[in-house]
């Protein structure tokens, strides 16, 4: 909503110095949205006035049409001698009023004016076009043509309000009351202690039988209609100045005299109304549904078949109008042959989801429906269409019909009970029972009561519905930033839940490991699946398709972190970073097939314990996750050496990082499963309540998959259910006890068979060392025929040995070793090498 500062000072008496500034900073401490302040004027300089056009000579012999014009500027131009101008519009004759700028003038923009010669002529001065003045469209794309009462050398900058300042409001949906100037003004009026001279107090003549026949059909639809007609409208007039620039300041383009009273008078009062051509109504106006299949043509020109949803306005023909947001073609007002003399005015109150309901199914975003939808006064069409009936018998010489009509339905205004100090709970401020009546007065409500208030709503404000919505209006207007700076006191044993901790603590480990965090959207498309290479039965595959997406290709919620993950990857590798190591954590979506459509909630109290259970067990199941992506170097080569390429077993090691974090054994195997390569994939396990429980997969991608989704070679990956490792871990981890004693360390390398996982080599030698183990790592794995014999391998490990009371023997070491080695033998058929 655009508020011009000019129109607003009409009805709140604001003190004299203040600017835009300072108004924008009163409104947006009241609540309000001033997003900009617009200058304008701001560099415009003078002497620019109204001329007479004397004569006007046409040049010959150049691309484009162009005349020498003399124009009498009166003593403005100090000699009282025609102004010699060259112009290039032909909008404008001999005798026409027009607005000139004289040399040493600057218009809009920084543009210096003075005489120069051009097309063989010397030009003192232009001849203005209302985009030169910086006045926006004014429908005429030309020079401006003054009405012949202005005198000539009379101040045009004064005379065109060419210097003001326009409020640029971000109305939010809640303040249609604030989609107008009286609206704004109240505001201002209050946010300044001043009164304010509402124009919608107007003198109104009762309802009477001899108005405009109307029939409402639909009272819920349309519980107010006002009709009002003037007749012996001049054809030929044209709207004044200062409306034309009053609609050019708000954003609205000047159209004809009796569209742009109604224009004008929405802006003032936020009453949408329309001006239908008497002569082209036959009958009575009628307010309905539409019928199926129904058609309208609208005033944009467009013949729209109408939904049984729609309200319309009609005649004993059919529609005439979509109610609330255009109207139609058939009784338009017809500027162009002049013909217009008498019109009925409408001014009314539709239902605001109907009509929000109804611009959308159109796709009409008209300036009535923008409005309606968000709430407009019903007490005010009465006032609205006496203003605009006001205007039409001043600027356009018509005489108002005697007859009134009036279609309303009943109504009481609305009441909310709030306790005194319910205000006072809410800020967590002492505001006082007189501060909460006066506020809630100021915008309008009657107030009655002492602990407990009765507060009746104004019309202007139908989003006043709750005691907690009246709270807020005595917060805004005692100041938000008046509201103390608080942290609030968490109780004792209060905080983040384990598995909020174990989610960070994954997230810091993971950063510390050298990956980058990945955020991505929870959405993807079906296709993702074929290039991951899932099979047409895997659960993945079984997604939750939102009803209304973001993006058409992406309209399912995500099975898997992969997509997400990948996809970033490859944006970073194809902008020129090739060494990547991205990590997300994340919610799935795994549908189970036994969801069921939930029952709708009530709005007007809270939902049961039952309503709640029932709506959980809508939803399907929702485990969070944690994958790894990575590709190029995992260590860069330098001056300390060669680097290392990312692989398989890298996104092993971030499992396990993850796990460790989580106080859970992680338990690897080798597996086959899609998007992974089938002889570089590890399945992982972790044991809950004693059973092994498959938690992911991790290893290198399968080549198909790289090339299916332009990834970078070798790439790999790792995803792990983070929910199944809280299950399994030991809860809080704990800090390790640190021993004063020396560790005693003994190599053992074993041959096995090359099927047999290094991982179950590792487990037996763990078990078998018992207590005294503190640490094992494999170090070395060496493959040769010769000295092994074929199919066999080599696996060295490292095992130290620490004791939390003493020192160990080299016997108790050995002895260890010993164990873990027989017991490795046992199980996996290994044999000491050498």
């Amino acid at each position: 909503m655009r508020v011009p500062l000019s129109w607003l000072r009409e009805y709140v008496d604001l003190p004299a110095t203040e600017t835009g500034r300072d108004v924008q900073a009163k409104l947006i401490s009241a609540g309000l949205e001033v997003e900009t302040v617009e200058q304008l004027g701001a560099d415009l300089k003078g002497p620019l006035v109204v001329g007479q056009v004397l004569t006007i000579e046409e040049l010959e012999g150049f691309k484009k049409p162009i005349r020498f014009c003399t124009v009498d500027v009166g003593r403005a131009n100090g000699t009282g001698e025609p102004q010699e101008i060259v112009c290039g519009a032909r909008n404008f004759a001999v005798g026409d009023k027009v607005v000139v700028v004289l040399p040493g003038a600057v218009l809009p923009g920084g543009f210096s004016i003075s005489a120069r010669k051009t097309y063989g002529k010397t030009s003192h001065g232009m001849i203005c076009s209302a985009d030169e003045l910086g006045m926006g469209d004014d429908g005429t794309h030309g020079i401006i043509v003054l009405p012949p009462e202005h005198e000539v050398g009379t101040d045009a900058i004064e005379l065109l309000q060419l210097v003001d300042e326009v409020l640029d409001i971000a109305v939010t949906a809640n303040r249609g009351d604030c989609l107008s100037i009286r609206g704004v003004a109240r505001e201002a009026a209050i946010a300044y202690g001043r009164p304010l001279l509402d124009p919608a107090l107007l003198d109104v003549p009762a309802p009477n039988a001899y108005g405009y026949p109307v029939k409402v059909s639909d009272p819920f639809g349309c519980d107010r209609f006002t009709a009002r007609t003037v007749t012996g409208l001049d054809p030929e007039a044209r709207s004044p100045i200062w409306l034309q620039r009053r609609l050019q300041k708000a954003g609205m383009r000047p159209i004809s005299l009796a569209v742009d009273i109604t224009n004008y008078v929405m802006l003032e009062l936020g009453q949408p109304l329309h001006a239908y051509d008497r002569t082209r109504v036959q009958g009575a106006i009628g307010v309905r549904r539409a019928e199926r299949d129904e058609q309208l043509t609208t005033l944009d020109g467009v013949t729209r078949t109408l939904s049984t949803e729609d309200l319309v306005i009609t005649d004993e023909r059919g529609p005439i109008g979509l109610a609330g947001v255009m109207g139609g073609a058939d009784t338009e007002i017809d500027d162009t042959d002049g013909t217009t003399t008498e019109v009925v005015i409408e001014a009314a109150h539709f239902d605001p989801v109907a009509i929000a309901r109804t611009a959308r199914r159109h796709k009409l975003g008209s300036e009535a429906a923008r409005r309606f939808e968000r709430g407009v006064d019903p007490q005010a069409a009465s006032a609205a269409a006496q203003r605009t009936v006001d205007l039409l018998v001043l600027l356009a010489g018509g005489t108002a019909d005697a007859g009134v009509t009036e279609v309303v339905a009943p109504s009481a205004p609305r009441t909310i009970t709030i306790p005194a100090d319910h205000p006072d709970k809410v800020a967590g401020v002492t505001y006082g029972r007189e501060t909460v009546v006066r506020r809630l007065q100021q915008i309008g409500c009657d107030v009655y009561g002492t602990d407990e208030l009765i507060v009746t709503v104004p019309s202007w404000r139908p989003d006043l519905a709750d005691p907690n919505d009246l709270a807020e209006e005595v917060i805004r207007l005692e100041g938000y930033e008046n509201l103390p700076s608080t942290l609030p006191r968490p109780l004792p044993g209060h905080g983040l839940t384990d598995r909020q901790r174990l989610h960070r603590r994954v997230g810091r480990a993971l950063a510390g490991a050298g990956y980058v965090e990945a955020l991505n959207y929870p959405f993807l498309g079906e296709a993702v699946f074929d290039q991951l290479g899932v099979d047409a039965d895997d659960p993945r595959r079984t997604v939750v398709t939102l009803v209304n997406p973001l993006s058409d290709e992406e309209p399912a919620l995500r099975t898997t972190l992969l997509p997400g993950l990948l996809g970033a990857l490859r944006r970073n590798d194809g902008r020129g970073s090739h060494d990547l190591a991205l990590f997300e954590t994340g919610l799935v979506f795994r549908p189970t097939g036994h969801e069921q459509v939930p029952a709708r909630l009530p709005a007007d109290r809270r939902p049961t314990q039952e309503q709640l259970a029932a709506l959980d067990a809508a939803l399907p199941r929702q485990p969070r996750r944690v994958a790894v992506v990575l590709a190029g170097a995992r260590e860069q080569a330098g001056w300390w050496g060669e680097g290392r390429p990312s692989d398989w077993a890298d996104a092993v090691e971030a499992a396990r990082i993850v796990a460790r974090e989580a106080g859970a054994e992680l338990i690897v195997r080798a597996d086959q499963h899609a998007p992974w390569h089938p002889g570089r994939c590890a399945a992982l396990y972790v044991r809950v309540d004693g059973e092994e429980v498959l938690a992911g997969h991790a290893g290198e991608l399968h080549p198909r998959v790289v090339k299916a989704m332009h990834l970078p070679e070798r790439t790999c990956a790792m995803e792990i259910e983070l929910d199944l490792l809280e299950q399994a871990g030991d809860g809080i981890v704990r800090a390790p006890r640190i021993s004063s004693f020396p560790v005693a360390t003994q190599d053992v390398a074993l041959v096995v068979d090359k099927p047999v996982p290094a991982a179950e080599v590792e487990a037996a030698l763990r078990e078998g060392a018992g207590e005294l183990l503190e640490a094992i790592r494999l170090f070395d794995v060496y493959e040769n025929a010769e000295q092994l014999g074929d199919g066999r391998k080599s696996l060295a490990y490292a095992l130290r040995f620490r004791a939390p009371d003493r020192t160990l023997t080299v016997d108790e070491a050995s002895a260890a070793r010993d164990a873990a080695v027989a017991l490795a033998a046992e199980r996996t058929g290994a044999v000491l090498r050498g």
